[in-house]
């Protein structure tokens, strides 16, 4: 337990039954989407240590991030959060922060090059956090989910190799001959 009286425990595939109810009651009371059992078994069943639980002082579920680690269209190791719901009543105490930390730091000893996310363009909240942590806004994807509303994606470059690529250069590019930028419009 924290200071808090909080513990931070990784998924356990074991203690489905305990938790699945509960994360899927947290995240469905959060999040816009709605997801089926098969989207949580998706991620639990193959990537459960990606994802973690915070427990109040009872071992009630409070807060969930679940994530995946997988190489992007064939290029670099990409994680993803997938998804992250706090109840409202534990809120603007550093649990989301300290879960999606969590998150990142598996991910990056498994040497994710970059991790990306999703999240609606009015979850002030949410985008401050991420931003906070390093995300860099990538696009604005219009009307992502289906309430209509449209979502940012946010990548983290963890390995200087990953923002590179994504800007046109690599290492053996010429550092005096950087390639041209197109007019901005």
């Amino acid at each position: 337990m924290d200071d808090d009286g909080l513990k931070y425990v990784q998924y356990d595939s074991s203690k489905e039954s305990t938790y699945l109810a509960a994360i899927r009651q947290l995240i469905s009371n959060d999040l816009s989407e709605p997801y089926s059992i098969y989207v949580y078994r998706y991620f639990l069943y193959q990537w459960g240590d990606l994802c973690f639980l915070a427990l109040d002082e009872h071992g009630s579920l409070i807060g969930v991030v679940i994530s995946k680690l997988e190489p992007h269209r064939g290029g670099p190791m990409r994680g993803y959060i997938a998804m992250l719901a706090v109840k409202k009543e534990y809120r603007g105490k550093g649990i989301a922060t300290r879960l999606v930390r969590m998150a990142i730091d598996i991910m990056i000893d498994r040497d994710a090059d970059e991790i990306a996310l999703e999240t609606e363009v009015t979850n002030t909240a949410a985008m401050k956090l991420y931003e906070r942590l390093g995300f860099l806004r990538s696009k604005r994807l219009h009307r992502y989910y289906l309430n209509g509303n449209s979502a940012f994606r946010f990548v983290l470059f963890v390995k200087e190799s990953a923002l590179t690529s994504r800007l046109g250069y690599d290492d053996d590019d010429d550092d005096e001959n950087p390639p041209e930028l197109p007019p901005s419009a």
